[in-house]
């Protein structure tokens, strides 16, 4: 089930920024995203042998288990400060990139990146990069010029709106760049939390695992005992 889990958040993760991709060009900040979605494959695989140890009760089963229980932890660790580290990168990707990618705007024949502005514009109900106003810096507002800002940036309850700036008030006031670096912070969370949460499971699990352990140790001097007969 915790594999199953992290996996999932790995999944949500790639294909959230799937739709943000544009607005950072480091492909490193998915870094904690694969960690985690090859933890959550290890972690199934390792829970079938601890399983299969624990009822065969194998202490060299159950002495990998516990191992292979702290490598995972140790790398839940390292994705919780990887997840940290871009976490703090996202901003500065966003700042760096977002400027770029609404001047390279084309609606009329648009491309993926177009696509993505229009998509997080109607997704976070935001204009331009601060504002609406930035629309006017970019080189499509200048090619159409016909005073208007892309159809996404109108309210989703207006029905006819055109995305005049003459109707301000038919747009959305607040822009983009706050809000996906918002965004892409709180998936990056999903990530950070996941990774602690499951790193409390593995704690748990090499504890069980140490307590077999410790009794199937004293066994052998037990069962020994009985079949000696010298309890009869």
């Amino acid at each position: 089930a915790a594999a199953g889990i992290l996996c999932y958040v790995g999944a949500y993760v790639f294909i959230t920024y799937d739709d943000y991709d544009h607005f950072f060009e480091d492909v490193y900040t998915l870094i904690p995203a694969v960690v985690i979605i090859a933890v959550g494959t290890l972690l199934f695989i390792i829970g079938l042998i601890g399983c299969c140890a624990t009822i065969r009760e194998s202490r060299c089963g159950l002495a990998t288990f516990v191992i292979i229980l702290l490598l995972v932890f140790v790398t839940e660790v390292v994705v919780v400060v990887l997840g940290y580290i871009y976490r703090a990168k996202v901003e500065d990707e966003v700042n760096h990139s977002i400027r770029k990618v609404y001047n390279g705007y084309n609606g009329t024949n648009p491309d993926a990146a177009s696509r993505a502005i229009d998509y997080v514009q109607r997704q976070l109900r935001c204009c331009g990069i601060r504002n609406y106003s930035d629309w006017e810096d970019t080189v499509w507002f200048k090619q159409t010029k016909n005073n208007s800002v892309p159809l996404s940036c109108c309210k989703a309850a207006l029905s006819n709106c055109t995305g005049s700036l003459t109707h301000p008030m038919d747009l959305y006031s607040e822009g983009c760049e706050a809000l996906v670096v918002k965004k892409l912070q709180e998936i990056m969370m999903y990530v950070i939390w996941a990774a602690l949460a499951f790193a409390a499971i593995q704690l748990l699990g090499m504890l069980c695992a140490c307590i077999v352990l410790c009794r199937r140790s004293r066994d052998p001097a037990y069962e020994l005992l009985i079949t000696g007969g010298t309890y009869a």
